[in-house]
């Protein structure tokens, strides 16, 4: 492969699931690799397994893409389309002397199969159809018998020098002589694969290192066909942490699902580019401007990554910080609504009065999703209470009623409303009483938000404005807990 070619690279995920944690970490270091270089980043469908392949999967990989911001630069290409000239490669092979007719029917492979194992040893196609007679090939074709296109392992070894693994090499003695085309003309992956990459001019194939056994097999066919090799990345997978591979069974691995919870996209994308590369140093906060810009070949680590949720959800919570409140504000607000939430009112009149709110309250949360429900009790009336912060706060309801009364006499009178007057007054409060301040801080927090942990009770009290503490004082003291 020339060194001055365009860069060309492709995320080809089978359409038979949705989009996985594993497949965007593939996905994104081959859009960033081709955004870095100024290359095209391509999508490819392949969808040669109808009986598994499914439009909302599809559509799901378009959807995950999509919301990652990975786009792509060309018309999307579906495998399934090339069918004809996966044949005529496959005929090509056939041709060069290459590839061969095999005769041999699946039950036939089988008993070999069976035989080789029962013999302790591995079956290996013996290339009996390769040594029939030309005559008798003709004759077996002629007379319509149902054979397939096997490829012609030549001897030697088969090696390429790995962007993440460096050199790896593979006797071709241990690979079997593949079938590329099956009785019924359709392909075998591993040629339909090289066939569309040499046809979309891929110079770099960049997927997951459960692909290097298939590779030599690869680089054999694009020789074959004449073709100039491209250079292979295979990254290490993704593991859960008990260090087994990723799957169902850590939770979440679609990518639909992390968008659901709250995830950010940038935030996303930063988690998963940490997911078998580095930038060098302790950098670990990054958007995809950052991602692009220090993405390098010489970051990609060999060494398996561990998906961490918690990480995840520290990460998000960076994201939420940096991010601008006019990009924040659409993703909170259908979360509200979500919880029955009114919103009117939050770009417009109520803008810089949100603003002050989401900056309070973001600094506490880790996703989105949180983030909507700490916000909910500052736009929700009535308040609704947390029986657990009740039954743990306002447990001596005699002496809750009270210190609510004073609470709100003190807030009600004439007093500037601001921070460092609140507080003062608050304190001296809980000193009159005879009580720590958290002793009248508590129960006045719950009675406002009616949760148990919130911001400080004085940036609380500062957002809801008097006119609301004192409605909410009033909600609180005719709850049954304390009018009883």
């Amino acid at each position: 492969m020339s060194t001055t070619a365009t860069v060309r690279v492709r995320f080809a995920p089978s359409p038979t699931g949705y989009l996985h944690v594993g497949g965007a970490r593939t996905a994104l270091f081959n859009w960033l690799y081709a955004r870095k270089a100024g290359g095209q980043f391509l999508l490819r469908i392949e969808d040669t397994d109808k009986a598994r392949s499914t439009d909302e999967s599809t559509r799901a990989i378009f959807r995950g893409l999509t919301w990652l911001g990975l786009s792509w630069d060309e018309e999307v290409v579906f495998q399934g389309a090339n069918l004809e000239r996966h044949r005529r490669d496959a005929h090509a092979l056939l041709a060069s002397g290459a590839a061969y007719r095999c005769f041999c029917t699946t039950t036939e492979l089988d008993e070999r199969r069976k035989a080789a194992e029962a013999a302790g040893g591995a079956f290996k196609y013996d290339r009996r159809c390769d040594a029939l007679a030309a005559a008798e090939v003709e004759r077996r074709v002629a007379s319509g018998v149902p054979h397939t296109l096997r490829f012609r392992v030549p001897e030697g070894t088969t090696k390429w020098d790995d962007m993440v693994h460096g050199g790896i090499a593979f006797p071709n003695a241990d690979i079997d002589d593949l079938v590329i085309l099956r009785s019924d003309g359709t392909p075998i992956y591993n040629l339909a694969v090289v066939s569309d990459d040499i046809a979309m001019r891929i110079t770099h194939v960049m997927r997951g290192e459960d692909h290097i056994a298939n590779t030599p097999k690869q680089i054999l066919l694009y020789r074959a066909l004449g073709a100039a090799l491209p250079a292979f990345a295979h990254f290490p997978n993704v593991l859960g942490t008990d260090g087994k591979k990723l799957s169902k069974r850590h939770g979440a691995t679609a990518v639909g699902d992390y968008e659901a919870m709250g995830i950010l996209p940038e935030a996303m994308c930063n988690f998963l580019a940490l997911l078998g590369w580095s930038p060098g140093g302790d950098i670990e906060l990054m958007d995809r401007a950052e991602l692009t810009e220090r993405f390098a070949q010489d970051g990609f680590l060999a060494k398996a990554s561990v998906f961490d949720m918690k990480k995840l959800e520290w990460m998000n919570g960076q994201h939420l910080v940096r991010m601008p409140f006019e990009t924040l504000t659409p993703l909170v607000i259908p979360m509200l609504n979500a919880l029955g939430v009114a919103t009117d009112g939050l770009d417009g009149a109520k803008r810089d009065w949100w603003h002050r709110l989401l900056e309070v309250l973001r600094v506490r949360s880790r996703t989105v999703d949180e983030l909507a429900r700490q916000a909910a009790p500052y736009l929700t009336v009535p308040v609704t209470f947390d029986a657990d912060a009740v039954a743990k706060q306002w447990k001596d309801p005699t002496l809750t009623r009270a210190l609510l009364t004073k609470s709100r006499a003190f807030l009600a009178g004439d007093v500037a409303w601001d921070a460092a007057t609140l507080e003062a007054g608050m304190r001296a409060l809980a000193e009159a009483e005879g009580l720590g301040a958290g002793k009248v801080l508590q129960p006045l927090r719950v009675a406002l938000t009616g949760q148990a942990a919130s911001p400080g009770m004085f940036d609380v009290l500062l957002l809801l404005g008097r006119d609301t503490t004192l409605a909410r004082l009033d909600a609180a003291l005719a709850h049954p807990h304390l009018s009883g």
